[in-house]
């Protein structure tokens, strides 16, 4: 919910409030001043009536009346009820009307005198009860009833009722129009601060400055301290970009300076292993048997060659894979142009075969990739599916490493399933981190841990997404899918 408009709810709900009490205030005076004086003059003509009642039913006991005078003030309307004669007395302006007061029908159940304000006939009348007890014996043998019409006052009542509710409303929606209009302009300049906020954030352009023409007030210093702060991130920030550029360009520079003598290094001991080899040879087709410091001396040789080359071809692959993931930091984009997956997957398939391994080797049918292409690089998509490949069998000490395909909603999947290792679920969201390692703490196989940072970098560049499936000991299966671009008919 919008600031503005919790600022209004808050003070139209306070002001709501305020004329609540305010017009209840007005209505209850009102109310009061207007039944208080009825009160006075009912209790007083009540008070007379009942006693003129008693005195007259001295002298005739079986009746209740009243002289003739009581009758005349026409603004009172009396009604006598005598509960041992069940009978009734009403004044002329009462009986000409002929209307009859509500009156409780069991003496036993006639309290103390009261107030009531009862409607007879739709005609609202304001009525004093006083009770009439016999002189001896103190039970109640009859019901005086003395009345006045209020509907003036009611009508007068209800008009104000229907004021004060109306100007409440109409005030109150006032208020909140009027409150919501001056919340939106007093708010303008936060708003104008959030749309700079945004634009800055979308346009990833640190060097723009929230403009502000105002006053030096909250908002005004909250500006300050916004513009100081992305001066700020834009000094942090270049620097930042500067210091990332220099390692980039680090990272690329010693890659290709470092290829130069890695390959010299591969190739002047493949060099010295085609030189030994002979010599040993012709060594062993001596009649005079070696000295064994001698053969000690060829098999230290041997080995220091054969672990010079392996860390010289590890150092070659670390180097390539660093250049790789320098060209995509610089934002290195790739030549792409259409290609049919089928074939290139029988050539990844069948180089696969010859890769070292301890697990089978068992590609699946991939015949529902016939005539199925893809817009992309073949190089780098023959790199992606050997780094899956390659992790398999590194993962996989026995078993087998299948590789499948499929299609789906457009999209051609490549399955690369192994019955290795696996992994727990707690790793997954890290595996195309670089240099992770989902076995370091156990040390199982050897590697850089940049493979599928390079795979993902591959897979973004086409377009397309991975899922990984696994368990620990249960294998993984990692599904490459790429968006199809054409399909050729099958011939």
């Amino acid at each position: 919910m919008p600031i503005r408009l919790k600022l209004t709810l808050w003070y139209s709900g306070i002001l709501a409030f305020v004329l609540l009490i305010l017009s209840g205030s007005v209505y209850a005076f009102l109310y009061h001043n207007t039944y208080n004086e009825m009160k006075g003059k009912l209790q007083n003509q009540g008070q007379n009536l009942g006693q003129q009642i008693v005195q007259n039913s001295v002298f005739d006991p079986g009746r209740l009346q009243l002289n003739r005078s009581s009758y005349l003030q026409d603004e009172y309307y009396i009604q006598i009820y005598n509960y041992r004669t069940s009978e009734g007395q009403q004044s002329t302006g009462l009986a000409q009307r002929k209307l009859v007061f509500p009156y409780e029908k069991d003496p036993s159940k006639v309290g103390e005198a009261r107030f009531v304000k009862t409607v007879v006939s739709g005609n609202p009348f304001y009525i004093y009860e006083v009770p009439i007890q016999a002189t001896s014996t103190q039970q109640t043998v009859g019901l005086l009833q003395v009345g006045l019409f209020v509907g003036a006052q009611e009508n007068l009542l209800q008009q104000l009722r229907t004021i004060l509710v109306f100007s409440s409303i109409m005030g109150l929606l006032l208020a909140f129009s009027v409150g919501l209009i001056m919340a939106r302009q007093a708010l303008r300049p936060i708003e104008i601060v959030i749309q700079a906020a945004e634009q800055i954030d979308k346009g990833s352009d640190l060097r723009m400055r929230i403009a502000w023409d105002g006053p030096s007030d909250e908002l005004g210093r909250l500006t300050d301290t916004l513009n100081g702060m992305l001066g700020r991130m834009e000094r942090a920030y270049n620097e930042l970009d500067e210091a990332y550029d220099a390692q980039r360009r680090f990272v690329s520079d010693a890659s290709h300076e470092l290829r130069t003598p890695l390959t010299t290094i591969r190739g002047n001991i493949d060099l010295l292993e085609k030189m030994w080899t002979p010599a040993l040879e012709a060594e062993a087709g001596r009649s005079e048997p070696i000295s064994e410091q001698e053969a000690l001396r060829q098999e230290m040789s041997r080995e220091s060659m054969r672990d010079i080359g392996d860390e010289a071809r590890r150092m070659s692959r670390l180097v390539n894979d660093l250049l790789a993931l320098a060209r995509a930091d610089a934002g290195f984009v790739m030549e792409k142009q259409p290609i049919e997956l089928l074939p290139l997957l029988d050539d990844v398939v069948r180089r696969a075969a010859l890769l070292p391994r301890t697990a089978q080797w068992r590609p699946g049918d991939l015949s529902v990739l016939e005539g199925i292409g893809v817009v992309g690089n073949a190089d780098y998509l023959r790199q992606l599916m050997f780094i899956f490949i390659e992790n398999a069998f590194k993962y996989t000490p026995e078993g087998f490493v299948r590789l499948e395909a499929t299609l789906s909603g457009g999209q051609a999947g490549i399955l690369i399933r192994d019955t290795g290792l696996g992994m727990s679920p707690e790793q997954i969201p890290h595996i195309f981190e670089r240099f992770y390692r989902a076995d370091e703490s156990r040390g199982v196989t050897s590697g850089t841990g940049l493979g599928l940072s390079i795979a993902k970098w591959i897979i973004d560049e086409h377009g397309g997404s991975v899922e990984v499936h696994t368990s620990p000991g249960a294998g993984t299966t990692f599904t490459v899918w790429l968006p199809v671009a054409f399909s050729v008919p099958a011939r």
